[in-house]
């Protein structure tokens, strides 16, 4: 059985490459990637080295939980925009997510509703990652001291 694994922001750098790296994953299936400015167009139309790899296309917000079952969210979104998106949108709380921009690094900041954060650095919060429902992309270090 598959993760089922959904992508916020896809139409960036940091989109592009979580794309690359899930759409040949064996044990991820990538049920949307979602993209305000680039609703209805093909993927490869945007990353073009993934044109011919995936027959995936950016969603608008209108469908973007319309899947059910997702298992893990992944946030590729501007720095501020991933507080603003959970502040807009419902979640299921089964749904993990996994934000690649820099709104939940820092402690002070870890909390979104009943959603709490845990850094995503392995050499300080290992076990705690395993366990995680929710984690902050490590970025740089020095913004979790």
């Amino acid at each position: 059985m598959k993760i089922k694994a959904g992508i916020v922001g896809g139409a960036g750098y940091t989109g592009g490459e979580l794309i690359r790296l899930l759409i040949h994953h064996p044990d991820i299936a990538v049920t949307f990637i979602h993209s305000r400015s680039h609703a209805g167009r093909a993927v490869g139309e945007i990353h073009h080295d993934l044109e011919g790899e995936t027959d995936l296309v950016f969603s608008s917000e209108n469908l973007l939980f319309q899947n059910e079952g997702l298992d893990v969210l992944f946030l590729c979104v501007g720095h501020g925009e991933g507080t603003n998106f959970l502040s807009s949108n419902k979640i299921p709380g089964s749904v993990k997510i996994i934000d690649l921009s820099q709104d939940f690094r820092i402690e002070s900041n870890c909390k979104k509703g009943e959603r709490t954060f845990i850094y995503g650095l392995p050499e300080l919060n290992k076990t705690a990652i395993r366990s995680a429902q929710n984690v902050a992309n490590p970025g740089c270090f020095a913004t979790a001291i």
